[in-house]
């Protein structure tokens, strides 16, 4: 069993129920330990900046004793484990994955607006943890496009040829393997091309979008050559596709296992942690659970 656990994080919420219902099959397959953790949220007034107050408890706490209730008829692995902790949910979160290797939550808490398509504690965790995290949408959602997927388990990952994040494609392989599902890779590139001709002036390039394509998906291929040596048991299929990237994986998370998108590098010019955009739209419209993969840590 791997010592590194799976994180749920609980609230008492329905989506966190759900979220606690995906971990618990998420660590099966993994055979890792599962750890609920319940954040007992601060008053307004709170020390944002202190994390834990006093020694973890788990007893006597209604939204873990829920949580045991719901995982009580569960058969056999993993072990599992409560904690309870006392903090700001978007600060203590990030924390706790820094020794797991999945932290797992629902789209959104007990807090907020109902409207809300996904909760701060979210975004926070799916933005500062140093583990993936996996955000468990609301059932319902309906997502839009022409995507038609052949049947049977299918996890579809982001690839950006112009600078490939191989964290992400290790995961998606990695969690593709466990599902015995088929990997569909998704590669857009930006069409239709436009340039300046002279100010307030835009011209279509003389570029063929057949080569566009083409020479794309050749690079998409080339990247997943040595994760398709690693995991030879993977069917993988590439799709080179024009225009918004967001758009495409939304559309494919439609029935989907799950969507594996990066998070964001750090930049020179910017080095706080940051998602961009095509992974923030996804968190807010995919209809699957959607996991946010750090990158990997620099090279010395």
């Amino acid at each position: 069993m791997s010592a590194a656990p799976v994180i749920a994080a609980v609230d008492g919420s329905a989506d966190s129920l759900r979220a606690l219902d995906w971990a618990l099959d998420a660590a099966r397959r993994r055979a890792a330990p599962l750890r609920v953790v319940h954040v007992r949220q601060y008053a307004a007034w709170g020390q944002a900046d202190v994390l834990v107050a006093g020694p973890p408890e788990a007893e006597g706490d209604p939204v873990l004793d829920e949580a045991r209730g719901r995982l009580a008829d569960h058969a056999g692995p993993p072990d599992v484990e409560y904690l309870a902790v006392e903090g700001v949910p978007g600060a203590v979160l990030p924390e706790l994955g820094g020794d797991a290797q999945l932290l797992v939550l629902g789209s959104r808490g007990r807090g907020g607006f109902a409207s809300l398509l996904l909760g701060s504690n979210g975004l926070a965790a799916a933005r500062d943890a140093e583990c993936p995290v996996v955000v468990v949408p609301r059932p319902g959602r309906e997502v839009h496009g022409e995507q038609q997927a052949e049947p049977g388990p299918r996890v579809v990952v982001g690839l950006h040829v112009d600078s490939p994040d191989e964290s992400v494609l290790a995961f998606a392989f990695a969690e593709a393997a466990l599902r015995d599902a088929r990997l569909q890779v998704i590669a857009a590139y930006p069409w239709p091309m436009q340039t300046w001709s002279a100010p307030g002036q835009l011209v279509p390039p003389l570029i063929d979008q057949d080569a566009v394509e083409d020479e794309t998906r050749t690079l998409a291929r080339g990247f997943l050559a040595p994760h398709r040596e690693r995991h030879p048991g993977v069917r993988a299929d590439a799709e080179a596709l024009p225009g918004d990237a967001a758009g495409h994986l939304v559309a494919a998370s439609k029935d989907a296992e799950l969507v594996v998108v990066g998070r964001h590098r750090r930049r020179l010019l910017a080095p706080a942690r940051m998602m961009g955009s095509v992974t923030q739209a996804v968190l807010l419209h995919a209809a699957s659970p959607i996991a946010v993969v750090p990158p990997a840590p620099p090279k010395e």
